[in-house]
């Protein structure tokens, strides 16, 4: 099967890729040059385990190509998922600019039937919007063509993304005609041989599922960081708490983790444009806007264990911080909480240093050089008044305490992930703090 993928962002590239494993014939495109000819390459542009060799091994196959225009390739792909950015308006809500684009492209080229698949996240209703652009621009040619729109809306996560779109739990297809429905079924039979569910849904049930899922998931961080929060003021341990209220077969142990904030290109801007969505309907998500509050107060929770600690003296102390990307298994910062504590770091008064593993370029492309960007871990630590643990990396897990104590100004650790156990922090001798505990 011949498909095209607008778009080599995070969603796009994966999603092609994998697609070409599974033996389509796959065109990428991008308006990039510089990001297409990198591809061509073997040159990846984002960090995800696993790949950087898939890439490579469908392009050198002939299985996947890249481009820089999708009337190249237009004429022979049945299929053409649409996964551009969709960037949050100064308002919160999802700007459809780049998906309306995709759509007036295909209606000023197409000259055989295709399908237009959104892949991106757009909010309810932007199916209708895409199906009107593309008939637009063929009544502004004069001519009849068959055309079909669905919503194939994706559920990746960063750091697992090729094993969740081999093995998902569920693929969810939006569509609203029979012949769609033969295509997209087509394309995914290979995941429907090993058992895999696909779910066929109408089109607004399809991109009302993608926000709906992200925001319950939101939703129960924060709702454990709220209990997390109250935990330390009543004394509970909020860990005992996690597995007691997991162990009920009706809630589950999934994203039940208290920590300090979501973060990612995918909560925060779905949760707001979930929000926006309601707004235009006229009706107010209450429980998304107190799930949104608590994200943003709790991003500040370890630079406030750490103010409270040094009794709001902090001007002029070395503090370290180590992860700066949203989750591990990523480079991806966009809304990570490490941004928000190095800027209330930075107007205190601190010098701050940093590591992580993947992250570095990344931060210093966001933030330049005002902070100081360590060699590794211990050199984060080196005269530190304090230790921040921000991303639960694995290679924070052990470290040597006795190198960290001997090197560190004070033995002081903030854990933002709940990574270490307090007992054994005390024992090594190092005053410890985190969430919930």
């Amino acid at each position: 099967m011949n498909i095209a993928v607008v778009g080599t962002g995070y969603v796009g590239l994966v999603s092609g890729t994998c697609f070409a494993e599974m033996g389509a014939n796959v065109t990428c495109v991008d308006i990039d040059q510089r990001k297409i000819e990198s591809l061509k390459n073997g040159k990846v542009p984002i960090y995800e385990p696993g790949l950087d060799e898939m890439v490579l091994r469908n392009y050198r196959e002939g299985r996947l190509h890249f481009t820089t225009e999708l009337t190249s390739c237009l004429d022979e792909v049945e299929i053409v998922f649409s996964a551009v950015g969709t960037p949050p308006d100064e308002d919160g809500s999802a700007d459809l600019k780049y998906v309306l684009e995709v759509a007036r492209t295909v209606g000023r080229h197409i000259n055989n039937y295709v399908v237009l698949v959104t892949k991106s996240t757009v909010p309810v209703g932007t199916a209708k919007k895409v199906k009107a652009a593309i008939q637009e621009e063929l009544d502004k040619r004069g001519v009849q063509i068959e055309f079909d729109v669905a919503s194939n809306p994706e559920f990746l996560k960063e750091g697992a993304a090729i094993s969740d779109f081999m093995s998902p739990d569920r693929v969810v297809v939006g569509v609203e005609s029979e012949k769609a429905k033969e295509v997209m079924t087509s394309l995914y039979r290979p995941l429907m041989l090993n058992n895999f569910r696909v779910i066929f849904t109408d089109i607004p049930s399809a991109e009302m599922i993608k926000y709906a899922a992200n925001s319950m998931l939101a939703t129960r961080i924060s709702f454990m960081n709220d209990i997390a929060n109250l935990c330390e003021m009543v004394g509970a341990d909020v860990n005992m708490v996690r597995k007691g209220i997991g162990s009920d077969s009706r809630i589950g142990s999934k994203f039940l983790y208290p920590g300090c904030g979501y973060g990612g290109s995918c909560f925060p801007k779905d949760v707001k444009a979930l929000i926006k969505t309601a707004e235009k309907m006229g009706y107010t998500m209450e429980v998304l806007n107190a799930v949104e509050r608590v994200n943003d107060q709790q991003k500040n929770v370890v630079f406030n264990k750490l103010n409270a600690y040094y009794q709001g003296d902090l001007k002029g102390k070395n503090i370290a911080i180590w992860g700066l990307a949203f989750k591990p298994e990523t480079d991806d910062m966009r809304e990570a909480t490490s941004l928000v504590t190095i800027e209330l770091l930075l107007k205190a008064g601190c010098q701050v240093r940093v590591f992580d593993p993947v992250a570095m370029e990344e931060c210093e492309r966001r933030i330049g050089n005002v902070v100081t960007y360590a060699t590794d871990m211990y050199d984060a630590a080196l005269n530190a008044d304090a230790l921040l643990l921000i991303t639960e990396w694995k290679q924070f897990r052990l470290p040597s305490w006795g190198v960290l104590k001997k090197t560190m100004n004070k033995p002081l650790l903030i854990d933002g992930r709940n990574i270490y156990d307090p007992t054994e922090m005390k024992q090594i001798g190092f005053d410890y703090s985190c969430i919930g505990r």
